[in-house]
């Protein structure tokens, strides 16, 4: 069964591969990561794990039992109880409701873990898929998401409000 794991520097093996892997199916949907991520990918995942020891992200990987990536959960720009959501998954798990799940589970740990009140996330008109995914997770439209929110593409901004289990 996978597990959702906060992000370590023992993972940084594994998230390379996923990356590597999947980067040809990522780029057909979002803005490729580019040469350069891959060419320093030691100092940028050390960057990471400093901004997660901030407090300023919580990063988080699906881990299968093989100790294989499948997708990656983030909680970015951590403010005033609200965060910024990202995720992706590995093209072997696509469309078998494993992002869906994933986020969900991500959704609570923002409430009970870090105190989050609201996720917000932003995807590309073009991307079918994460719009889904998002609105099955209880995510609902606020928006327009610019270029700039979207790595040059246009989309629409979805939030879900969080609620703290008593």
């Amino acid at each position: 069964m996978p597990e959702l794991k906060q992000l370590d520097a023992g993972h940084a093996p594994a998230v390379l591969a996923f990356e590597l892997a999947n980067r040809e199916y990522f780029a057909a949907s979002v803005p490729d990561r580019g040469d350069d991520f891959f060419d320093q990918f030691t100092s940028r995942y050390q960057a990471l794990l400093a901004e997660q020891e901030a407090g300023v992200c919580a990063f988080h990987v699906l881990v299968a039992e093989n100790g294989s990536v499948l997708g990656r959960f983030n909680l970015v720009d951590i403010e005033d109880g609200a965060a910024d959501l990202g995720y992706r998954v590995a093209r072997h798990v696509a469309g078998r409701g494993v992002a869906t799940t994933t986020v969900r589970e991500l959704c609570r740990l923002a409430a009970s873990r870090y105190g989050l009140r609201a996720l917000r996330a932003a995807t590309a008109h073009e991307n079918a898929a994460s719009r889904k995914v998002l609105v099955k997770a209880g995510f609902v439209l606020v928006g327009p998401a610019g270029p700039s929110d979207l790595g040059g593409k246009t989309g629409s901004w979805y939030q879900r409000d969080l609620v703290v289990d008593q």
